[in-house]
């Protein structure tokens, strides 16, 4: 069965750590996402283009909150661009012992989801 292609979107400042653990997940042999993408750090006048361009390519957005995430400009803009292009996204709760805070620009219905791996290959099919 084919891998879904996901683009992650995390706040760089706090949160490279769950990226990092998330990219090896889609590693595992039993994985049903392959990490295509994920945000832009270095800062440009194009990174939103960029972003849009990573954005399209992937099938579902995992946005990986942390407890900082809600003053991540980034990961506002992306998560809007993924709302723009239609993409199905995902909140993805990054640290099970703290409290981790949804982004600002998230809709108000938008659940915060438990990072665990059973849960996540169920979110990666569709069941939100």
């Amino acid at each position: 069965m084919a891998k879904t292609p996901v683009f992650i979107s995390f706040d760089y400042d706090h949160d490279e750590d769950l990226k990092i653990l998330l990219v090896g997940q889609g590693k595992n042999e039993d994985s049903p996402f392959d990490v295509a993408d994920w945000s832009i750090k270095e800062a440009s006048q194009d990174w939103q283009e960029k972003a849009r361009s990573r954005i399209k390519r992937a099938k579902q957005i995992i946005v990986i909150c942390g407890e900082h995430t809600d003053n991540a400009m980034g990961v506002n803009i992306e998560l809007r661009i993924a709302r723009e292009e239609g993409k199905p996204y995902f909140l993805l709760n990054g640290r099970a012992e703290r409290t981790c805070k949804k982004p600002s620009g998230a809709l108000d219905n938008d659940k915060l989801y438990k990072w665990k791996w059973d849960n996540l290959k169920l979110l990666i099919s569709g069941a939100r």
